[in-house]
């Protein structure tokens, strides 16, 4: 089973994790709420997580240019 972060807006990958076993309680993943969960943890027919995030470019580029968080994407 991976756990595979990807940037929400660019769709690049942040960090895999390849482990048999993960504690999710470990990624902080108990710590979301029942709508952040729905909308960042996608369970893969494979048995993987794909977790939504926000890479650093991205992230740099909400920073400077408010106005993209209006956008569910952006072109870096």
């Amino acid at each position: 089973m991976a756990i595979v972060y990807k940037c929400r807006h660019c769709g690049q990958e942040i960090g895999k994790l390849d482990q048999q076993m993960v504690d999710t309680s470990m990624l902080g993943l108990d710590q979301l709420s029942s709508e952040d969960k729905r909308d960042m943890i996608s369970y893969e027919a494979n048995g993987g997580i794909t977790i939504k995030s926000i890479c650093e470019s991205c992230e740099e580029s909400l920073e400077s240019l408010p106005q993209y968080h209006e956008l569910d994407y952006f072109i870096q």
